[in-house]
């Protein structure tokens, strides 16, 4: 593997990673098997926590709330929100811890430390698709036939990969100088979750704060993939202009802000 200096200052080392792409395959590897290696259920539970909540979901807030599901089953409904969902809150946990969880390592020997949270959210990528063949086994079974607006997924997806990406690039840097901030991250999660249209729809939300609501990334990509698999969905050019400003933000400000501490990250830890 080459060897690069710790040294260098660009702002975002695309070359450096390409160098270090045989470390970043052995760090998702590493990853997945410590992840299901020693677990009863093992890759199940790539099913069963979308699942899970998808049942609860569907009992609380499809038949005791009755939140409108815009004419669709509400199981699909949530299940179709969790998908992404899942994938950007376990990839913002999983990159968040990735630093401290990996301190003996990059306090020995130099790697480009970005490599920690870019594995950590390719890692989720299997749960992912895992959840993407369900949601399409949900669609048979319910007689839905997206078309071809199934291919809008495909650009969602790059923004809940930067979305979860910057993010969690961000909380890394600050968890490694303040160690609350992993405790603080489930309830954050939480937040976030009920601040997005996860068991209800963006409809709900007034048209003047639609735009402001889409800040939040997650709201164009939950919404997005509704609109690709199931037709429904309130989603518009604002929306997803407001979203990706949103994204791209934080994605730039995470980059820079881990490139200007991440020289100390050895010395805090």
């Amino acid at each position: 593997m080459q060897k690069i200096s710790a040294n260098q200052n660009s702002f975002f080392k695309f070359k450096e990673l390409i160098n270090y792409k045989d470390l970043l395959y052995f760090l998702v590897l590493k990853d997945i098997k410590s992840r299901y290696a020693q677990s009863v259920i093992g890759i199940g539970w790539a099913i069963i926590q979308p699942v899970f909540f998808m049942v609860v979901f569907t009992i609380i807030f499809g038949r005791l709330a009755k939140i409108d599901s815009e004419g669709v089953p509400y199981a699909i409904f949530s299940f179709c929100a969790l998908v992404p969902w899942t994938f950007f809150a376990n990839g913002v946990t999983d990159s968040t811890n990735s630093l401290t969880a990996n301190i003996g390592m990059i306090t020995k020997i130099y790697i480009p430390r970005l490599l920690l949270p870019i594995s950590a959210i390719i890692g989720k990528g299997i749960d992912f698709l895992i959840a993407l063949i369900i949601l399409v086994i949900l669609l048979f079974y319910y007689q839905i036939n997206p078309g071809l607006k199934v291919l809008y997924v495909f650009p969602l997806t790059f923004l809940l990969i930067i979305s979860a990406f910057g993010i969690g690039t961000i909380l890394t840097t600050l968890a490694v100088q303040y160690r609350d901030i992993k405790y603080a991250l489930p309830f954050g999660i939480q937040i976030l979750m009920y601040s997005s249209p996860i068991a209800f729809s963006s409809s709900m939300i007034p048209d003047k704060y639609q735009t402001l609501f889409a800040i939040n990334p997650m709201v164009t990509v939950v919404e997005g993939f509704r609109y690709s698999f199931l037709g429904t969905g309130t989603i518009n050019t604002n929306m997803i202009i407001a979203s990706l400003v949103g994204a791209i933000t934080v994605l730039l400000i995470s980059l820079y802000y881990f490139t200007k501490t991440e020289k100390s990250f050895a010395d805090v830890a």
